[in-house]
């Protein structure tokens, strides 16, 4: 890690659903413009840590801070007030709507007539920002595969400016060529300076694009690693046993 102040810093991040502590005294870090993997199983924590992190969530215990200086973040609009993003595994389109509406949902451009041919032109602009091909800026999502949502969730996060954004399995149900798309999506977003958090079970796809790992397992942090000074048999180590492969 730098030595300089986190963009983002977790410290002791503890959350209790009825009788299952789901998180338990969990501690992240998050340089700026770096992209941390963040793994684990299905009952590790991963997307409620990521949730407390978006304000879509509170914590039971611990802090939250952003550039060094303690934050509470009481609601997803707070937190992208502040500059933190997150795209969910479910995408959260308005199915209905076209692909220049979904990207600027809520935001569109006009006071009481919407400016359709500003919209398309921002969304445009968004779109060939970070190399995604769409040839049809008002075809109906419903009506797009699998991969080109996923690249209109993510382009609608990066249209508003974030300097963090989350991805929960930003791969999961893709075939390997649109996974191999969202990925060079991450690399266009680290380019441009946006630190990026991706939690994933695709292992390989982790180490393609983090600089670092962090493993949780029943609700903690059991290691963190240097993505070039580890290899998958560790990780997977961690995620299985909790400890680090001999």
């Amino acid at each position: 890690m730098p030595d300089r102040v986190p963009l983002v810093e977790m410290r002791g991040i503890s959350k209790r659903f009825g009788a299952v502590q789901a998180l338990q005294d969990v501690h992240l870090t998050l340089a700026p413009g770096e992209v941390l993997g963040l793994v684990g199983d299905n009952s590790a924590g991963k997307s409620t840590l990521m949730k407390i992190l978006a304000g879509a969530l509170q914590p039971d215990g611990g802090q939250i801070f952003f550039r060094g200086e303690p934050v509470r973040l009481a609601s997803p609009r707070e937190a992208r007030d502040l500059g933190i993003a997150m795209v969910y595994q479910d995408f959260a389109l308005a199915e209905n709507m076209d692909v220049a509406q979904n990207i600027f949902l809520g935001r569109w451009p006009g006071w009481f007539v919407v400016n359709r041919r500003a919209m398309d032109a921002a969304a445009r602009a968004v779109l060939d920002e970070l190399g995604i091909e769409m040839p049809s800026l008002r075809q109906p999502v419903a009506l797009l595969s699998g991969g080109r949502k996923q690249a209109v969730a993510i382009a609608r996060a990066y249209a508003a400016s974030p300097q963090v954004l989350i991805m929960d399995e930003p791969t999961a149900n893709l075939s390997q060529a649109a996974a191999q798309q969202v990925m060079g999506m991450v690399r266009t977003l680290k380019a441009k300076g946006v630190s990026v958090i991706i939690i994933n079970h695709r292992i390989e796809e982790v180490f393609d694009v983090s600089d670092r790992i962090m493993v949780l397992k029943h609700g903690r942090n059991v290691g963190t690693r240097v993505t070039a000074q580890t290899h998958i048999d560790e990780i997977m180590a961690l995620i299985l046993r909790g400890e680090a492969a001999s």
